[in-house]
């Protein structure tokens, strides 16, 4: 029973039910939200608590905001012994609810006693970070074989080895990424072969966003975490490499225009060889390692060489980028459509499709056209863009450096020369940038 039919009640309503309670509801109203989560699916006895309503409950929540209701409920329900929760009134209670992480059948509890809740609230956001959905899907999977395991292997020790392999090896990051079937076969062969110790690696392609580590998914840092060996690239800002594995290996393999440190063949067949040994490989990529980020090349050698791999996605520059500068790329009244186009091309020149560029209510979005600027705004304007289109440079977008210069096509490249900037850079082209000046919030 819970007594109550307002928010409070309602939060409390979805742990119970979620665990398959039936659930009564005793209020003379219950909030309209309550009513469309629940519907028919509680039972609603529209009245104010009575002492006869008590019941044969196995358990009560009371959270309404009449402390006088609260104490006579935590009073009839412990006369009776039968557990009762006051919402935020831990001397009335029996028991209390914890901040739960689900994912079943693994839970986790976080509790401080009630004394206080929004902490507890808070490490559960934060252990969310880190506790795959896939646990859930890895436990039963564990659960499923269990009796296989103890009759196939008899020594306790070689089953906890067994055990560990799953947990700490690639079958659980497979669960963790979404492959299951493939998971459990794996899982299945390692029962049939449990003394097979041959390692097997695997490379992780990951996007590490334009620079705020904030904008970091939680898969990827999960993996970053987990990697015995981290190949970086010059967009991978120091604090986001902080947070890779200490006792990771770590290899530059950053390029800039004209001055690659390490070729991108080379990259390639060093991710095959690292992986090859049985290493966890990170390959850490700056925005997202399928826009202008050659992860393509990069996995296609790795497809070849049967080496097993993931990716995961980045939010790309221009994504990034323009949203910390306060620019929408779309809008009703400036742009149904935006182009991402790359500032230089493999043979280095500045070669694009400006008829396609020069299209009128569209945003254009440059990766790395620093050095091609003045040809940028010269091609566009003569094949017929407006010399006083809106520009703007973003240079270290989403970072504390983050600087933007706006100026038009005509006056652009005057207003970059009086200023010393620095790769990275994002350009964007159109009358969008014109809403910068109401709606920037990062300065």
């Amino acid at each position: 029973m819970v007594v109550g039919g307002g928010g409070v009640a309602l939060r409390k309503i979805r742990l119970m039910h979620a665990a398959g309670a039936n659930i009564t509801v005793v209020a003379p109203e219950i909030s309209n939200q309550l009513k469309e989560e629940f519907g028919s699916s509680i039972f609603h006895h529209a009245k104010l608590f009575e002492a006869s309503d008590i019941g044969d409950y196995r358990l009560i929540t009371a959270a309404t905001n009449d402390s006088n209701i609260n104490m006579q409920v935590s009073a009839l329900a412990q006369a009776k012994n039968i557990p009762v929760n006051v919402v935020d009134k831990p001397e009335l209670c029996s028991f209390i609810t914890p901040s739960i992480i689900d994912r079943s059948p693994v839970v986790i509890a976080i509790s401080t006693g009630g004394s206080a809740p929004v902490l507890a609230r808070m490490l559960r956001s934060k252990l969310e970070s880190f506790i795959p959905a896939g646990y859930g899907e890895l436990a039963t999977a564990m659960q499923s074989i269990r009796n296989d395991v103890k009759r196939r292997i008899n020594s306790e020790q070689s089953r906890k080895q067994f055990w560990e392999k799953i947990v700490a090896g690639p079958i659980a990051e497979k669960f963790f990424s979404g492959r299951s079937k493939e998971a459990q076969l794996d899982m299945q062969q390692l029962l049939d072969a449990p003394n097979t110790d041959q390692a097997i690696g695997e490379v992780w392609l990951v996007g590490a966003g334009p620079g705020d580590p904030d904008l970091l998914t939680f898969r990827a840092l999960r993996l970053m975490q987990n990697a015995d060996v981290v190949l970086y690239d010059r967009l991978v800002s120091d604090s986001i490499l902080n947070l890779c594995r200490r006792d990771a290996e770590r290899i530059y393999v950053g390029k800039k225009r004209a001055d690659h440190s390490v070729p991108q063949e080379q990259i390639n067949q060093l991710l095959v060889d690292l992986a090859s040994k049985g290493n966890k490989v990170l390959r850490l990529k700056g925005g997202d390692p399928f826009i202008f980020g050659r992860g393509g090349e990069e996995i296609d050698l790795l497809a070849q060489s049967n080496i097993r791999f993931q990716i995961v996605p980045g939010i790309t520059a221009a994504s990034g980028c323009a949203t910390y500068a306060g620019i929408p790329l779309t809008h009703r009244d400036h742009a149904q459509s935006c182009l991402f186009v790359t500032g230089h091309l493999k043979n280095g020149t500045v070669d694009l499709n400006w008829e396609q560029l020069s299209i009128p209510k569209q945003t254009v979005v440059v990766y790395m056209g620093l050095i091609g600027l003045p040809t940028i705004c010269e091609q566009l304007q003569k094949h017929g863009v407006d010399k006083h289109t809106p520009i703007a440079l973003i240079e270290r977008g989403t970072t504390p450096q983050q600087r933007v210069f706006t100026g038009t096509l005509d006056n652009i490249c005057k207003v970059i020369n009086e200023s010393e900037v620095h790769a990275p850079t994002l350009i964007i082209i159109g009358s969008v940038v014109e809403l910068r000046e109401r709606l920037a919030w990062m300065g």
